[in-house]
């Protein structure tokens, strides 16, 4: 699954990897959209395999010609994002915990930065290949204060400008509550709609908080995430208990090495800052039945 060939390939990576960074789209002489997609069957396993050919794309209803296309394992960027408020208390070693197991799927070519939020977001780490010093940074880290995870994301979104790779998640580490931010849910989701960051979220959310747990900004922090995850892409995973959550974190880091990545170049070519909508289906080959098909939902024409 090259482009047209291993020297195309890495030549196509490199351009994305120089223009994507602090951008939201890509300029060679024309825009170059990025759209990372997750293809699973169902029983919830990722399907590999898939050609070109099985996928096609659309842009505000109308389909677009995929110029770029591979199903190989892209350069990452991930800013972890950990929860460190008092409602985690005596979690954080397995929040600790999880972000080891994550990090171990990770490649050499891949960077992470760590930030840690409680009534503040904190930029603890800057981007780093050394994935030892985050773990090491988590150690002896306590629980204390208030949650605000709205403006957690948006350092987050921010910090991301930095990245390198083509490709740019943020991993939320939390249990959802939210009850201190500064920014508003919908200037957050913009900002990060316009970064092209794709964001996956783990923890032991409380299903009332989704119905109780409104903050000033009018949602509460697990509905935040989960409406977050779904347009970018990622996705949110709620473990049963704490116990889980390594597995869970490891099963993210798989997910986003099994991605196929595609890209086009708009039919409209005009550059207004509107935002786009897309839609990505997937035919599967005869004899593999239904898939379920994950993408961003759309993109900034700037």
């Amino acid at each position: 699954m090259r482009i047209t060939g291993t020297a195309a390939f890495f030549s196509w990576l490199l351009a994305v990897a120089a223009l994507l960074t602090g951008q939201t789209t890509l300029r060679v002489e024309s825009t170059l959209v990025v759209v990372p997609v997750s293809v699973t069957d169902k029983a919830n396993r990722f399907v590999i395999g898939l050609e070109k050919q099985n996928f096609r794309l659309y842009e505000d209803g109308a389909e677009q010609k995929i110029s770029q296309f591979s199903g190989e394992d892209v350069p990452l960027s991930i800013g972890i994002l950990v929860d460190i408020s008092a409602s985690m208390g005596s979690r954080i070693g397995t929040s600790r915990q999880a972000v080891a197991e994550f990090l171990k799927t990770m490649n050499a070519g891949d960077e992470a930065f760590l930030e840690e939020f409680n009534d503040r977001a904190t930029l603890q780490l800057s981007f780093t290949r050394a994935f030892d010093d985050i773990t090491n940074r988590l150690a002896d880290v306590k629980s204390d204060g208030t949650t605000a995870l709205i403006d957690a994301v948006d350092l987050g979104v921010t910090t991301m400008k930095d990245a390198h790779n083509p490709r740019k998640a943020l991993l939320l580490v939390s249990d959802g509550g939210e009850n201190s931010s500064h920014y508003s849910a919908e200037a957050v989701k913009e900002a990060i709609q316009r970064a092209d960051v794709q964001v996956y979220a783990m923890g032991v959310f409380d299903p009332l908080s989704k119905l109780l747990g409104m903050t000033s900004s009018g949602v509460s922090g697990p509905g935040f995430l989960a409406n977050l995850c779904e347009q970018t892409g990622g996705r949110e995973y709620a473990a049963g208990n704490y116990a889980a959550l390594p597995t869970v974190a490891r099963r993210i880091g798989i997910e986003l090495r099994n991605q196929y990545v595609l890209a086009f170049t708009p039919l409209n070519h005009e550059h207004t800052g509107d935002y786009r909508k897309l839609e990505v289906k997937v035919t599967p080959p005869d004899g593999m039945g239904e898939v379920k098909v994950r993408w961003r939902n759309g993109y900034y024409a700037k």
